[in-house]
């Protein structure tokens, strides 16, 4: 999964080429089109796998109010993210956002579906569409194209998991995708501000979808440090480095490890937000109590020679006590 190079901006004539203005006439329904190939397509069976990968897990970190899950295909990685989802507790929750990094096109900023619904095996998830125009009020989203939302799998990875651990609550709840681009340290903190109101608010759950280091001569990545001995204790050791810095819940010391290391962490921007949205929560204070915990770290395979190649997968979760009310900020930002 090649990065997007955070230093290229699209104009305004290429821009048009890939996002539709609000109001286009889209599609409905956004098929899930990873089916059948990353995940099983038969419903049953897909069920029947989520619930073996949930049943060993442990709620450690629950209830969380955010997670960070894998995204590759559930043969590499659905063992994984049944941990993270494990820690969610259904009961109150309303919507659920969620916030995958653009593998396919370049993006400078977010992007919010133009769809209803979008399918998986299990059942069709509900778009909030009036979430959608609050968020479009603060002038920072834009609107995917059908076949960038089709083709992006960060965001419908994280579906089958969500329709599973909410099916109780099916017809209760909605979803807000949020597609987010290559973003500046400066839009990292202005998409913080704008969603620490909704993080803030115990009805909402935040699905951060990331892989962690992608390793190898076909990701133009292979950092060894030979002090921790084979390569890929080198990566673990790289990732739990970065592990580290997210649970002390610091955006700015994140961004200095992926400076320095230039970890190829897929979610970097997607969990810079997160962690935005947190440092915008403790600065305005309420008396909310947060942590965040990794319970669970793997990798699709073992590397020990140059010609190897792997990607590693984490599942975390965030909690937060709240002392009985949320803030509320101006969500209109200049």
């Amino acid at each position: 999964m090649k990065l997007p190079d955070p230093r290229l901006n699209i104009n305004k004539g290429a821009r048009k080429q890939i996002f539709n203005k609000i109001g286009s006439k889209m599609s409905k329904v956004r098929r899930a089109t990873h089916a059948g190939s990353w995940y099983t397509d038969d419903g049953a069976e897909l069920s029947s796998q989520l619930s073996g990968w949930l049943a060993p897990a442990k709620p450690i970190q629950s209830p969380a109010r955010a997670i960070i899950a894998p995204h590759a295909g559930y043969y590499y990685c659905g063992a994984c993210g049944g941990h993270a989802y494990k820690q969610i507790d259904p009961t109150h929750i309303k919507r659920v956002f969620i916030l995958g990094p653009s593998h396919h096109v370049r993006l400078s900023g977010c992007a919010l579906t133009a769809t209803e619904k979008y399918q998986t095996p299990l059942y069709d998830l509900v778009v909030d569409s009036q979430m959608n125009e609050e968020l479009y009020a603060t002038g920072r989203f834009e609107t995917m194209k059908i076949d960038t939302d089709e083709d992006e799998h960060s965001i419908e990875m994280q579906l089958p998991y969500i329709a599973k651990v909410m099916e109780r609550r099916q017809g209760h709840f909605t979803i807000i995708p949020v597609l987010v681009g290559s973003l500046s340290v400066d839009k990292e903190e202005t998409y913080g501000r704008i969603f620490a109101n909704y993080l803030a608010d115990p009805e909402n759950l935040f699905v951060i979808s990331s892989d962690f280091c992608h390793w190898g001569q076909r990701f133009h990545y292979t950092y060894h440090d030979q002090s921790c001995g084979q390569i890929w204790q080198s990566i673990e050791a790289l990732d739990k480095m970065g592990m580290d810095i997210i649970e002390s819940l610091n955006p700015a010391q994140f961004t200095d490890y992926l400076k320095q290391y230039h970890n190829t962490i897929c979610g970097r921007y997607p969990i810079g937000v997160l962690l935005n949205a947190v440092h915008t929560i403790t600065k305005n204070g309420n008396g909310h109590k947060m942590s965040f915990k990794f319970v669970k770290y793997a990798q699709s395979s073992q590397c020990k020679s140059m010609r190897d190649s792997s990607v590693s997968y984490a599942s975390g979760a965030l909690r937060i006590t709240d002392n009985g009310c949320y803030f509320k900020q101006e969500r209109t930002l200049q």
